[in-house]
C-alpha cells in the first residue's frame, strides 16, 4: 500500500494516543514506514481480544469469591499469564502451581510461597491472599 493509503480509522490504539509502525510504498516507489492508529478489522479482533481477557478474569474472580479457586488463578488471568508462564515466574513445577489453584492447598502455602507470588504480581501477601468483590 501507498504511504499516503495507510489506515487511520478509529481505534484503541488511538485513544490511548498510540500508532503502530506499518510498511508502505513512498512515491519513489521505496519501502518505508508509516504509522497508523488502526484498521477496522484489526480494531474489531482487538477489541473482541480485550472483551475477552476482561471476562475471563472476571470469571476467575467470581471462581475465588465462590472458593472454587484459590486467588493465584485471579492475578495469573489478570496479569494476562498462562501455567508455562506463571511457574516459570515462581520457580516451581507446573504441577506444583496448578495445585495451588485449589483453595484447600493454597490456605496451607508457606509465607514464603506466598511471597513468590506476591512479587510475581507485584502485589503484597495480604492482596495476594484477600480478594476484595
Amino acid at each position: 500500500m501507498k504511504k499516503g493509503e495507510v489506515p487511520q480509522h478509529k481505534s484503541i490504539l488511538e485513544s490511548a494516543n498510540l500508532r503502530e509502525m506499518c510498511y508502505a510504498v513512498d512515491e519513489n516507489g521505496e519501502y518505508t514506514t508509516a504509522l497508523s492508529t488502526g484498521w477496522d478489522p484489526k480494531t474489531i479482533a482487538l477489541e473482541n481480544a480485550l472483551k475477552e481477557i476482561e471476562e475471563r478474569v472476571e470469571t476467575a474472580k467470581q471462581r475465588v469469591l465462590a472458593n472454587e479457586a484459590s486467588p493465584i488463578v485471579y492475578y495469573m488471568e489478570l496479569h494476562k499469564m498462562d501455567l508455562g508462564i506463571l511457574a516459570s515466574y515462581v520457580g516451581l513445577w507446573k504441577w506444583r502451581v496448578k495445585r495451588h489453584f485449589k483453595p484447600s492447598v493454597f490456605k496451607r502455602l508457606s509465607p514464603g510461597t506466598l511471597q513468590k507470588y506476591a512479587d510475581v504480581f507485584d502485589i503484597t501477601i495480604e492482596e495476594l491472599v484477600h480478594i476484595h468483590p
